[in-house]
């Protein structure tokens, strides 16, 4: 037989399209070509996949090799081409049988040596092999991802000979089941925040309603820490929500680490980010920052130190909780269900409202500094809240707060009253669904309507304070802090009517 059809996956954006491997020998001068628009990683895979054949003992063949990727249209990156390509071979030159290949899906990049090495986006591969009803072949360092979309049949092996005895009946691999995947690490603790209450039950509100947040005050006062503390007061992740967060992560140049699965993603990129680093893109295009952080936080601490026209790729995504990177001969859409969590000073110098009175800022300095973010930004952005500095006796003080487990189990529940009410979160809301369920009284009608008038509120502003204002009423305020900020409960127009004032 001199030819073979093996089947592998490609990766355009968060689909992951069939791949027909198609492995010709021909009589001719030796030669080893390789056509269906690889890209250069794939064009190496011809020294990859020959040395590995010598180094297993098998025989590479003295012919005329061609190995066509199918469709010819579709690119091909990345080294997981490596086992299909070796296999197509050996099944084209008879040295394994090529019966049964069709069964299953291959991908895998190849060391010199044999060896099978891990590729990026498995969780996808394995995903688009399932629903085609086939087997996957991974490598042994995938197989903790892999297994994790419920009904994947996945073998996993460590080297090209492990593949081969499987395809030959010789020493079958076994199909790999799911284990119990503990954290990496904890996250930090709630109650290290010393002082800052309003600052923490405005973290609160919107962690139990996936709100986005901005805080302003000047260095030191706590902004990063709080906003490290986030993920780990956010109610814990669904099984859908896990995998389409490791969806993505799967697909970035790091990989997935599987004791990372259910963790929250916190991504905190550095101010000096471009747009396409916090979107997505490339020739390719790969995700970015904000696909990454699927349904995590984004913190962009330094918030205005960020180019403005990067700051305005974000206004798209907040709203439809997608993301389309659209290339010259390429398009892919990516999710980006993301919390934005960001941190501000409120002057050029940082300390306007601090306690020891050392801002010199001009008004016209602060004017000119707080516009470099714009108005339709700052408008999507549910919560806004000054953190001024923490007073010394405060830091002194050794009182501790409440732990994050409570926190959480607060959060928790609010979120599972949102879920089971009307199916997502608060934030995420439509708007023809808004009426039924933030429905106000006419004093609360009222009220609202006065502070449209004296703020300037947008329609936008106006549907963003009734969530905001849902969230509270159904979010109990910590015992310390209930008389200054909690909504009154002497009925729920009454308690929603106040929320909505603070929310506006």
């Amino acid at each position: 037989m001199s030819l073979a059809v093996l089947y592998s996956r490609a990766l355009a954006g968060m689909q992951a399209p069939i791949v027909t491997v198609e492995a010709h020998l021909a009589n001719g001068l030796p030669a080893f070509t390789i056509v269906g628009l690889p890209e250069a990683e794939v064009k190496e895979a011809k020294d990859r996949v020959r040395a590995a054949l010598e180094t297993a003992n098998f025989e590479f063949p003295m012919r005329r090799i061609t190995v066509n990727l199918a469709p010819a249209d579709l690119p091909k990156e990345s080294g997981r081409y490596d086992l299909p390509i070796a296999l197509g071979i050996l099944a084209a030159s008879g040295q394994i049988p090529g019966t049964g290949l069709d069964q299953f899906e291959f991908a895998g990049e190849l060391a010199l040596t044999g060896e099978l090495r891990p590729v990026r986006g498995m969780l996808a591969l394995v995903c688009g092999a399932s629903d085609a009803q086939r087997a996957f072949v991974v490598p042994a360092a995938n197989a903790a991802e892999a297994v994790l979309p419920a009904g994947a049949r996945i073998y996993a092996a460590r080297t090209l000979l492990e593949v081969c005895a499987h395809l030959t009946g010789r020493e079958p691999l076994a199909l790999c089941a799911v284990t119990p995947v503990e954290s990496a690490q904890s996250h930090p603790e709630w109650s290290d925040v010393k002082g800052q209450t309003l600052a923490k039950r405005a973290l609160e509100i919107a962690a139990a309603g996936a709100h986005s947040l901005l805080m302003v005050g000047p260095p030191g006062s706590g902004k990063t820490m709080l906003a490290m503390r986030l993920p780990g007061i956010l109610p814990p992740m669904t099984e859908q929500q896990a995998l389409e967060s490791v969806a993505v992560q799967s697909l970035g140049s790091a990989g997935f680490d599987v004791r990372n699965w259910r963790r929250r993603p916190f991504r905190a990129p550095h101010h000096t980010a471009s747009g396409v680093a916090l979107v997505g893109g490339g020739s390719l295009p790969r995700p970015g920052e904000i696909s990454m952080a699927m349904h995590g936080v984004l913190f962009l601490d330094e918030f205005l130190e960020f180019e403005r026209r990067v700051l305005e790729v974000l206004r798209e995504p907040l709203e439809s909780g997608r993301i389309s990177v659209s290339r010259a001969a390429r398009q892919a859409e990516f999710p980006a269900r993301f919390q934005l969590i960001a941190a501000m000073n409120p002057c050029p110098c940082g300390h306007l409202g601090h306690y020891s009175g050392r801002c010199r800022c001009t008004p016209d300095q602060i004017a000119r500094y707080r516009a470099r973010i714009s108005g339709p930004l700052l408008d999507r952005i549910d919560l806004r809240i000054e953190v001024p500095a923490v007073q010394p006796q405060e830091l002194a003080r050794n009182a501790a707060g409440e732990s994050g487990a409570v926190v959480r189990a607060r959060v928790t529940r609010a979120f599972e009253t949102q879920l089971a009410r009307q199916g997502v979160a608060n934030a995420q809301l439509p708007t023809r669904e808004i009426e039924n369920h933030c429905a106000l009284d006419a004093a609360g009608s009222a009220m609202l309507k006065q502070a449209i008038a004296r703020l300037g509120l947008s329609a936008r502003g106006y549907h963003r304070a009734l969530k905001v204002a849902r969230t509270m009423q159904i979010l109990p305020a910590p015992r310390a802090s209930r008389r200054r900020i909690s909504p009154r409960r002497s009925s729920s127009g009454d308690s929603n009517r106040h929320a909505a004032r603070r929310g506006a």
